[in-house]
């Protein structure tokens, strides 16, 4: 596994900051995580509902663990966010701001 350097003002010229790009790079992340760990929990469901014999158990074990890597072996959330946010696959919006009776701009 290589380390790779991420250059910061390529990411704050995709959004209006870096500290934006932060913030919807952080989301789009936790988006990908829950998504990975559901697939990984509906994987490992199969072997929750299973009555095994007692030697059928390290079958079963060796099966969850293959699977476990399988899944560890994936990129992180977070190098997905951001070689999607790279290669412009990541689309976000902006909410307007709301504006006050009195004409300020709510916080």
């Amino acid at each position: 596994m290589a380390i790779e350097t991420v250059d910061t003002n390529a990411l704050a010229e995709q959004a209006d900051n870096l500290y934006e790009s932060v913030v919807i790079l952080s989301r789009r992340a936790r988006q990908v995580a829950t998504r990975t760990k559901a697939e990984l929990d509906q994987k490992l469901s199969y072997f929750d509902d299973l009555s095994l014999e007692p030697g059928e158990d390290l079958r079963a074990n060796e099966d969850q663990f293959r699977i476990s890597l399988e899944y560890e072996r994936k990129p992180k959330p977070a190098a997905v966010a951001i070689q999607e946010m790279k290669t412009g696959e990541l689309y976000w919006r902006t909410a307007a701001p709301e504006e006050n009776p009195d004409g300020g701009a709510a916080l």
